[in-house]
C-alpha cells in the first residue's frame, strides 16, 4: 500500500476521473476537496454564535475569540473555515438568519461565483529619462523598436507613460508629457501596431489620454484611481477600458509614513466607491481593471498582505492587475539593486497570479512569458 497527497484542484479532479467516478460525482466530490477560509470583520455577537452553530452542524467551523458565547462585546472578528460545499450550504442557510447574517450569505455567494480569468502580460515602456528602472526608458524610434520586441516576446498589452510615478518624482507639465508621448502614438497609429497588441496609456492628463485614444489605444492606466470624472467619460466615449489604481497621497508624498486602519478593508472600500462612480457615468464593470498599487503609499507589510490576498479583489467583478516589477519591496526583503531584481519580481508576480491577479505589468516580458507558461503547466 502507498499513500500520497494530491496537489492542485486540477490534480484532484484528474484523480477522481482516473478512479472512474461518474462525471456528476467528480464535481460534487471536488467541492469537498477545496478548503476555504473567510475572515469576517465586525460580526454581531449573536450572529457569531448562530454562525458557529450552523457551521459546526454541517462539519465546518467558525474560529471566534474567547467571550463570544457570553456576548462580552457587541462585535467580533471571526474566521469561517470549511470546504466549498460547506460554503455553498451556508450561503443559503444564513439567508434566513437575523443579525446581519443575510449579508454574510450574500457575500459568500459573491466569492463562490468568482471565475479565474486568462493571464495577460503588460509590458512597460517609459518615454522619459527618470523612471526608477533605467532599462524601461525609451524614446521615439527606440520606443517603437522595444514595443515590437515586446509584442514578439508575447506581450498582450503595452503600457506607455511619459511621466515617472516613482517615489519623490517631480511634476511634469502637460505640454512636456504630450511632447514626449506624441511621436510614439503617431508611430503606433501609422504602423497600425494596435492590431497586434492592446495599447495602454499610463496617464491621467486629459490631453495626453485623448491623443492616445485617438491613436488606437484602448486602455487608460490611471494612477490617481479615476479621481477625475473627465477621464472616466473619455473611456466611456471611446469604449476603452480603465485601470483604477490605488495610491495613498501623491508620488511626491506617498512613501512618507503610509498608514491604514486595515489595508484590505480600506482598499476594498476605495475600489467599491470608484467602481460605483464609473458605473454611474456609464462604464460597464467588465471594462474596469483594479490595481492595488504595490509600492504606492504602502509599507512592505502592506504590499505583502495585498499580494497574499489578491483573490479577495476578484469578488468585485473586475479584472485584477499586479505591478511589482523590480520595485523596492524586493530590496526591503533582500538588499538588491534595481538591475538585479528580476528573480524577486517573478516570485512576487507568480504568487499574485496564483492568488487571483490576471494582468501582470512588468519590464521583462520574455521572462514572464516563460515563467507563467511553466506555472500554467504546474496547475
Amino acid at each position: 500500500m502507498y499513500i500520497y497527497k494530491l496537489g492542485s484542484m486540477t490534480d484532484k479532479k484528474a484523480a477522481l476521473k482516473a478512479l472512474g467516478v461518474e462525471s456528476g460525482g467528480v464535481g460534487i466530490m471536488a467541492k469537498k476537496m477545496e478548503l476555504m477560509y473567510f475572515f469576517i470583520k465586525d460580526l454581531k455577537c449573536p450572529a457569531a454564535n448562530i454562525l458557529k452553530q450552523d457551521a459546526l452542524s454541517i462539519g465546518a467551523d467558525l474560529a471566534v475569540p474567547g467571550g463570544v458565547i457570553l456576548c462580552e462585546r457587541e462585535l467580533y472578528d471571526c474566521i469561517l473555515i470549511g470546504t466549498r460545499k460547506h460554503m455553498e450550504i451556508l450561503s443559503k442557510k444564513e439567508l434566513a438568519q437575523p443579525f446581519g447574517l443575510k449579508i454574510v450569505a450574500n457575500e459568500l455567494k459573491r466569492f463562490l461565483a468568482v471565475k479565474n480569468k486568462p493571464t495577460q502580460i503588460m509590458g512597460v515602456i517609459n518615454a522619459n529619462d527618470d523612471s526608477f528602472f533605467e532599462g524601461s526608458r525609451f524614446q521615439k524610434e527606440d520606443a517603437i523598436t522595444q514595443i515590437k520586441q515586446m509584442i514578439s516576446d508575447g506581450a498582450d498589452i503595452i503600457d506607455i507613460g511619459a511621466v515617472s510615478s516613482r517615489p519623490n518624482a517631480e511634476v511634469v507639465s502637460e505640454s512636456v508629457e504630450l511632447e514626449r508621448i506624441k511621436p510614439i502614438c503617431d508611430a503606433i497609429a501609422s504602423e497600425k501596431l494596435y492590431e497586434k497588441a492592446t495599447f495602454s496609456v499610463d496617464s491621467y492628463t486629459l490631453s495626453v489620454v485623448e491623443y492616445a485614444l485617438k491613436s488606437g489605444f484602448t486602455l487608460i492606466n490611471d494612477i490617481t484611481g479615476a479621481s477625475d470624472e473627465t477621464i472616466i467619460k473619455l473611456a466611456v466615449e471611446h469604449d476603452a477600458k480603465l485601470c483604477i489604481m490605488h495610491m495613498q497621497g501623491t508620488p511626491k508624498t506617498m512613501q512618507k509614513n503610509p498608514h491604514y486602519d486595515d489595508v484590505m478593508v480600506d482598499m476594498s472600500a476605495f475600489f467599491e466607491e470608484r467602481i460605483a462612480k464609473c458605473e454611474a457615468l456609464g462604464m460597464e464593470r467588465k471594462n474596469i481593471i483594479l490595481d492595488v498599487g504595490i509600492g504606492f503609499g504602502k509599507t512592505l507589510e502592506h504590499n505583502i498582505t495585498l499580494i497574499k490576498n489578491m483573490a479577495h479583489f476578484q469578488v468585485l467583478g473586475c479584472t485584477v492587475l499586479v505591478g511589482a516589477s523590480r520595485k523596492s519591496m524586493i530590496d526591503k526583503i533582500i538588499a538588491t539593486p534595481v538591475e538585479e531584481r528580476l528573480a524577486g519580481t517573478l516570485a512576487l508576480h507568480l504568487k499574485a497570479v496564483e492568488n487571483g491577479a490576471s494582468i501582470v505589468r512588468c519590464h521583462d516580458v520574455k521572462e514572464h512569458v516563460q515563467a507563467l507558461a511553466v506555472l500554467e503547466a504546474l496547475r
